[in-house]
């Protein structure tokens, strides 16, 4: 009896590790997204942000930011002609249909990556600006690092669906934010529809909101059974720049719905604030030990930042009694803080306006020294 049981138990077992592990889609996990004004990178909302997800082609922003970034060192011009190589052939999902031995210019590459998610066209690119598409990916991986974003992994440079890559609604955002810096990309971005390959290949944008909304910057728009229906858009509206990302929606509509919903919110309900600050609240610092009894202070520049329309803010100044010498010149002695009621806003830090050395016997000779025949 105990014998047929144990049995039973293995064979049930058995066929529970025979069930396949199904994806985790949009309807069993709850929508990432971000809200960002990018010309401050202040945050204005956020829902499950930092959390990794899949976001399938979003990853071939960061194929076109190393494009663009190779134009501003001048290794390439948006005019190069490239030759697709042996790794476009059989290429699945979007495509522009090159073959190997093709010849296209790197703007019609980058009009075929963004607006079309060609992934040929990506190929391409990588096999030219990192020797191959491995090395590439390297490269996608330190530029994200160089970028602040510390929760994201490239495998590709198309963002093929990969249980071993994922990133966050806010590492995006950053990507967003360094892109719409770069001139020679603003092109592909927001181009709905275009001819290129001599008007043989249409290129139609999956991002909708180049078309239908008047303030939209572009970006990107994906989805695929992994990352679901994803969306970084960005929009400019009152010398505001702001990006909405939204990862995991269940349907395409629903990803244009909150990213408009997320930009409107923002262009309605906030402004851009400089802190006001008045430096004649800046008393000299006391020194200890120092050539000099004590030093003036000096304030680090004021960022801007993106606050609630009539945000009352208050600033408050966090320094020492004293500081020991030496003290170097710009050294930080202290900060002053930034509320809105009890949210910290941002830190501001107070330098040295001046060197002082610590006080030794040859200079306290010299100084006695000067007193007595001044």
């Amino acid at each position: 009896m105990i014998r047929k049981q144990i049995c039973v138990w293995l064979t049930l077992l058995l066929l529970v590790q025979m069930i396949p592990m199904l994806p985790v889609h949009a309807e069993e996990r709850e929508m990432a997204f971000l809200l960002m004004e990018a010309n401050t990178g202040s945050i204005l909302h956020q829902e499950y942000a930092d959390e990794r997800r899949p976001v399938g082609s979003l990853a071939k922003l960061m194929t076109a930011y190393l494009t663009a970034k190779a134009i501003e060192r001048q290794e390439i011009t948006p005019d190069t002609v490239m030759t697709a190589g042996e790794s476009v052939a059989g290429m699945p999902g979007a495509v522009i249909w090159l073959k190997p031995g093709d010849s296209i210019s790197v703007r019609e590459l980058l009009l075929a990556l963004i607006t079309g998610n060609a992934n040929d066209a990506a190929a391409v690119l990588a096999d030219r600006l990192g020797g191959s598409p491995e090395k590439f990916v390297m490269d996608m991986n330190a530029a994200a690092f160089d970028l602040g974003m510390k929760s994201t992994r490239f495998t590709s440079p198309q963002g093929f669906d990969d249980s071993q890559a994922y990133s966050t609604a806010y590492d995006i955002a950053l990507l967003c934010r360094a892109v719409l810096q770069c001139e020679v990309l603003k092109e592909c971005l927001t181009t709905w529809r275009i001819m290129i390959l001599h008007d043989t290949v249409e290129l139609v944008s999956e991002n909708t909101l180049t078309r239908t909304l008047k303030t939209c910057r572009g970006l990107k728009a994906s989805h695929s059974p992994e990352s679901d229906y994803s969306l970084a858009a960005a929009a400019e509206s009152d010398g505001m720049l702001c990006i909405a990302v939204v990862l995991n929606a269940p349907d395409e509509d629903t990803r244009f719905s909150l990213a408009k919903k997320l930009l409107n919110k923002a262009f309605s309900q906030y402004q851009i604030m400089l802190p006001a600050f008045a430096e004649e609240f800046l008393r000299p610092l006391k020194i200890r030990k120092g050539t000099e009894s004590s030093v003036l202070l000096e304030l680090s520049s004021l960022p801007a930042m993106a606050v609630p329309s009539g945000t009352q803010i208050q600033a408050v100044m966090v320094l020492p009694e004293f500081v020991q010498a030496p003290v170097r010149y710009h050294q930080r002695v202290g900060r002053v803080c930034f509320y809105q009621g009890k949210t910290l806003l941002c830190e501001c830090a107070l330098l040295a306006s001046e060197e002082v050395p610590e006080m030794t016997m040859p200079a306290a000779f010299r100084r006695i020294l000067h007193f007595a025949f001044s």
